[in-house]
Order: structure tokens, then sequence, then C-alpha cells
């Protein structure tokens, strides 16, 4: 048996079943690679928290998310009929390299990162860090696909304003991209919000009470008229959740989302033309038995299997 499947497999596709507890911990025992010939869609860490407000650790996300997809790596993602990595060949491209000595390179480090894993023709899956990298990521993929259309999960708006432009802060990145063109605001829409920051820029809100009172249903369908067939951006910032299901990030906030809503909500958008995802702000040192990196790790799966099915199974 091949307990190291994460360097020694020779297919990059499949899923191979071995032991959870040993082996290297690539994302769901992916190849780990910086070879992007013929690669679909390449995982990748950006281990940053120096934009954080509140509790660092989210330099630790990437680390975490990887240990705990270990877990559920050894069969298919449920409910998915398919096993995505069956249709797409993914792999695991490691971090992304940065002088944490030289804060202000920083974002340009991460957008060359991201210009180079595009410019390959993968698309990318990204862990964080804290949600800052969201900003030069979104350069990246507006400069491939145009004007982008955010979905974007979180119990913060991330809209606060920056007039100066030179502030390195999780919560400022969609205030900028709304203003630079990245995204538009009109096709774009946040979902979980439970703070008192009303700076939305055109974004439509579709707050916690609005996902528990209207139903996940509700919810899917009204992100689908918002984005319809627009290139989508998609960002979850684990704090969407409530810190019952996920109480290892920076900034938890009470009322938040459940796992079981918040994967019917991303399950109920197959279909949308999804170009680029992110899951961020994970920080393991204030988790508890791995919940919330074990839930960042299944929502990245689930965002696998809506890129699989726009892309493969249902083109």
């Amino acid at each position: 048996m091949q307990n190291d499947q994460a360097l020694t497999r020779d297919s990059l596709f499949g899923t191979a079943a071995e032991s959870t507890y040993a082996g290297i911990t690539s994302f769901m025992r992916r190849r780990y690679s910086r070879d992007l010939r013929g690669v679909d869609v390449a995982v990748s860490g950006v281990p940053f928290d120096t934009a954080t407000s509140n509790r660092p650790g989210a330099r630790f996300g990437p680390r975490g998310i990887r240990a705990a997809s270990t877990g559920i790596a050894w069969e298919r993602h449920w409910p998915w009929a398919f096993d995505p990595f069956d249709h797409l060949a993914v792999i695991d491209y490691g971090d992304c390299d940065f002088d944490y000595g030289s804060p202000h390179t920083i974002p340009e480090s991460i957008e060359s990162h991201a210009e180079h894993i595009l410019s390959s023709g993968s698309a990318m899956l990204t862990f964080g860090g804290d949600h800052f990298i969201s900003y030069p990521l979104l350069k990246a993929h507006a400069r491939k696909h145009g004007t982008l259309s955010l979905i974007h999960f979180d119990a913060h708006s991330d809209t606060w304003p920056d007039e100066g432009g030179k502030r390195v802060d999780h919560g400022t990145m969609f205030w900028h991209a709304a203003r630079e063109g990245l995204v538009d605001p009109a096709r774009s829409v946040q979902i979980g919000l439970r703070t008192t920051n009303d700076d939305h820029q055109g974004f439509q809100v579709l707050d916690a009470r609005q996902v528990h009172r209207r139903g996940c249903e509700a919810i899917v369908e009204a992100i689908r008229a918002r984005v319809g067939d627009n290139p989508v951006y998609l960002t979850f910032d684990i704090d969407c959740l409530d810190p019952a299901f996920a109480p290892g990030t920076g900034t938890p906030v009470c009322g938040g989302l459940s796992t079981v809503q918040a994967l019917d909500i991303l399950g109920g958008l197959r279909g949308i033309n999804l170009v680029g995802m992110d899951v961020v702000e994970v920080a393991p040192a204030y988790d508890h038995a791995d919940v919330t990196s074990l839930a960042a790790a299944t929502l990245a799966m689930e965002m696998l299997c809506l890129y699989a099915a726009r892309h493969k199974v249902d083109a």
C-alpha cells in the first residue's frame, strides 16, 4: 500500500484511499507539484494574516485545511453523484511565497502567484490566510476573465472605505474591488452578514436573518438571479458560519449559518459560471476538534464539485 499518495500517485485523476492519519497532508491527497501542465485546478495556500484586525492565526489556515481534508479524502464527496477528481486534474501547488518582513510587497507577490497559475490555463482554489488575500486574487482573475460577479459568504461586508488606498486590512478588499471594476456590485451578492457596516457599495445583501427566515432554496434563487451567467468568483470567509460550527477564526460573530445551510446553498448553485474560489480566515489555534478546518475542507470540496459540474460534467 502506498502511504504517500500525494507524491507517488501516478495520475492527476481519481481518488485513492489510504490511512487518514499517514502520509503528507496535501489537500485531499492530491499530488504535490509545481508542474501546471494539463492541470484543471491548482490548490494553493496563502499563509498571510498581517491584515487581521482581531485574533491572528489565519496564516496556519492552509495547513489546517489540508490536514483536515485527509479525513474525507477516501471517498466521493457526498451527496454529489460524481467524483470531481474523475473529471478534473487537480494538484496541490503548495503555498504562495512572499517576504513576511516586507508587508508592503506581499499583495503584489500574491497577485503574481495567481497570475502565474492562471496563465497556465488552470483555475485556482485558494486557502487563506486572512480575507485580504482575496483582493490581489481578484485582480489576477479580473485581468483574465474581465469584470466578475462576486458571491461572498461572510459575517462582515468587508467594504470599509480606504480613501488613501494604502491600508492592508481584511475589511477593505471589496470596497477596492468595486471601485476598481474588478467586480460588478450590481451582479454580486453577499450572504450571511450580521454586522453594522452599511457601506455595501451596491452589493445585494442576503444577511443571516434572511437565510434563517427565507430558507436556503429562496436564497439560492436570489443568488442565481443576481449573478446570471457572469464569470463568478466565490469567496467563503469561514466566519460566515456560526461559532458553534466554526470557532476557529479571528472574528467570530454569533447568529451565523450552519454547515448544513452553507452546503445546501452552495450545492444549489450548480451550473453557475464559476472561475475562481477561495476559503479564508481559518485560524486553527482557536479550533475545537478540528471542526472549523473540517468545515473549510468540506466547503472547498463543494466548490470543486461546482467547478467540475460547470466545466466538465454538464458541459
